[in-house]
């Protein structure tokens, strides 16, 4: 399949540690993977993926979420993040750019905790820490199912499964220990995960910086993922292409 763009897009399904998983594969270059929100499906990256020139952009839908059927059983944050690390097996990567939204967030911060070797930059965007975050309002919580991109029904299952996999987790016994370049962004009226989860996570992480862009959670809608694009290609194209440039790049700061 060619989008409007010209660029190459392949939608398939891989098995990924037993799990059935709906990936989709666009671009050519640096590559980028993209970890979706609760119930979010791929398609829901749309948007902010057609901004994004000269870059591998990976997206898949999680277990219990659009077209990868739901699990028997929850699947913890770390079984998530280690879902992630499949999905570059399978695309044949080493290392690639993360890049979690809101839940997914969650599962990028584990994964950067977990395979630091795989990772080049970590982008966390309108998300928390688990356990010890500033919750946002119960009427925005109530909204958080609505899919704005590709109105799906959400699998009742799956999307039980992923919210009791934040019940006890927490990043911040371990954000301070996160070595890759990183990048926070947050919407500055964002009333599900507020700012102040934001701050809190680049506060803690080494070197992060942070962006508070005009907007709410879901930056995912098409004005917001617009400039949400342009913010996250800016930080990408800063980083060093590999590990031995990184080391340069260190020495030379």
């Amino acid at each position: 399949m060619t989008t409007s763009t010209g660029r190459e897009v392949e939608d398939r399904h891989v098995l990924a540690k037993g799990f059935d998983l709906r990936v989709r594969v666009r671009g050519a270059g640096e590559p980028l993977i993209l970890v979706n929100g609760l119930t979010r499906p791929l398609d829901s990256w749309e948007p902010f993926s057609a901004e994004l020139e000269g870059r591998t952009v990976i997206a898949f839908d999680g277990p219990g979420v659009g077209d990868s059927p739901a699990p028997t059983l929850p699947l913890s944050i770390v079984m998530l993040a280690e879902l992630v690390a499949a999905v570059l097996d399978d695309a044949e990567l080493r290392r690639a750019d993360v890049l979690g939204i809101s839940h997914g967030g969650a599962v990028a911060q584990e994964f950067a905790a977990r395979f630091p070797d795989r990772l080049r930059g970590l982008v966390l965007v309108s998300t928390w820490c688990g356990v010890g975050a500033t919750l946002g309002t119960w009427d925005a919580l109530r909204s958080l199912d609505a899919a704005p991109i590709a109105p799906t029904v959400p699998d009742v299952v799956g999307a039980m499964w992923h919210s009791m996999a934040m019940a006890s987790w927490s990043s911040i016994p371990f954000l301070g220990a996160i070595t890759a370049p990183s990048l926070v962004v947050c919407g500055s009226n964002d009333d599900i995960t507020p700012p102040a989860n934001s701050r809190l996570i680049a506060g803690r992480i080494p070197g992060a910086q942070l962006v508070i862009m005009p907007g709410g959670h879901d930056l995912q809608r098409p004005e917001p993922a617009r400039r949400l694009a342009r913010i996250v290609t800016r930080f990408l194209d800063q980083l060093p292409a590999n590990r031995e440039e990184r080391h340069e790049h260190a020495a030379a700061i």
